[in-house]
């Protein structure tokens, strides 16, 4: 979320999808239409949704020394072996959850011109409209975003909070100070399956950089043709998704190479490892392809949370990860520098991720 000064961009006319689905048109807009390699297949939006390993929060803060020991070792398994996990029991009241799910959904139904008074202008990741565009023939997603920066201040950009719908603001404001918390939790247990203190990575992060965006796919008459969001890893250190009630299940996950439908347990969080976290544990717990996709006939809502290092840190592989048997894969670096490489780089798998690899080199 880094305020990134670029030089303008042509980023061509870019519909936007909510409309287009009122208007109904014959055909999707060649823009939207993917090539033949990156259309989801219908036999996997179809599946059984998978599991994604589910963690009960409770039975770590204040479960007995048998239940302790054995959710850690489940976490260590998510992040080992899925890059994603859930979270339930997590503390969080349920009523603030349906507090930010209502305000996020009365801003997507809004009139158009409303929402405009907030654009995401081409280049930034602030505001509403779509992200990760830097060209006029680029492929969209079939999805509207609505993204602020939280925390530092510095980065916040007041114009575009959003007057209506009412207490949008303060909505946000006590959710994410909620979801922070959880995060900083979060990273001392994981920081514990990697044998370092509890709170090895709050000292490291110094003041942890905070986004919050809000997505919208609308449904789509042909599924089979669009992604609601492009394949990408995230950047961030951990991702919390809380998707809305009732919706699709949108979010797919790259598992043995084979695209996973991933069912959210009600009321729990989707808890993803970023790119960051890779770096520092050296690979041990890699950050995992996903995507979205839409539904013929339901729409789909989901808030996420990104929560990051401050950009000030200099980040590398953590030394007590690396040994004889596990080189350095990666080479230290700035985070901000990796942030603004990251938002100014379109969704494309892992690839911002080469950034960062001891192979790689530094971009020009």
């Amino acid at each position: 979320m880094a305020p990134v000064p670029i030089s303008p961009i042509n980023v061509g006319h870019i519909d936007d999808v909510q409309e287009l689905r009122k208007a109904r048109p014959a055909t999707i807009p060649e823009r939207f239409v993917r090539d033949m390699t990156e259309r989801p297949a219908l036999a996997t939006a179809l599946q059984p949704p998978g599991t994604v390993p589910i963690i009960d929060f409770s039975r770590l803060v204040t479960g007995n020394k048998d239940e302790y020991k054995s959710e850690m070792l489940q976490l260590t398994r998510a992040c080992e072996e899925w890059g994603f996990f859930q979270v339930i029991n997590h503390g969080i009241d349920l009523s603030l959850l349906e507090s930010i799910e209502k305000v996020a959904g009365d801003f997507f139904v809004l009139p158009l011109e409303e929402k405009q008074k907030y654009p995401m202008l081409p280049g930034t990741v602030q505001g509403y409209g779509q992200a990760f565009v830097f060209s006029e023939d680029q492929k969209l997603d079939w999805c509207n975003m609505f993204a602020l920066g939280l925390e530092p201040h510095f980065i916040r950009v007041p114009k575009l909070w959003p007057a209506k719908p009412l207490k949008f603001s303060e909505t946000v404001e006590v959710y994410s100070g909620e979801v922070r918390k959880l995060c900083q939790h979060l990273l001392e247990y994981i920081a514990m399956t990697l044998n370092l203190r509890a709170d090895f990575f709050e000292e490291m992060f110094g003041v942890a950089v905070q986004a919050i965006r809000m997505n919208y796919y609308p449904p789509c008459a042909r599924p089979d043709l669009v992604l609601g969001l492009s394949p990408h890893s995230d950047g961030s250190a951990l991702t919390v998704l809380q998707q809305g009630k009732g919706g699709s299940v949108g979010l797919q996950i790259l598992k043995d190479n084979k695209w996973m439908p991933v069912q959210p347990a009600p009321n729990a969080f989707v808890i993803n490892i970023g790119d960051t976290l890779e770096v520092l544990t050296n690979g041990k717990y890699k950050s995992v392809e996903h995507r979205a996709v839409t539904h013929k006939e339901k729409d789909r809502l989901s808030i996420v949370t990104f929560y990051a290092p401050s950009y000030e840190i200099e980040l590398g592989p953590i030394p007590e990860l690396v040994d004889e048997n596990n080189p350095c894969k990666f080479r230290t670096y700035n985070h901000g520098e990796y942030s603004k490489h990251y938002v100014t780089s379109k969704l494309q798998g892992k690839k911002t991720l080469e950034f960062a690899k001891v192979e790689s080199k530094k971009p020009t």
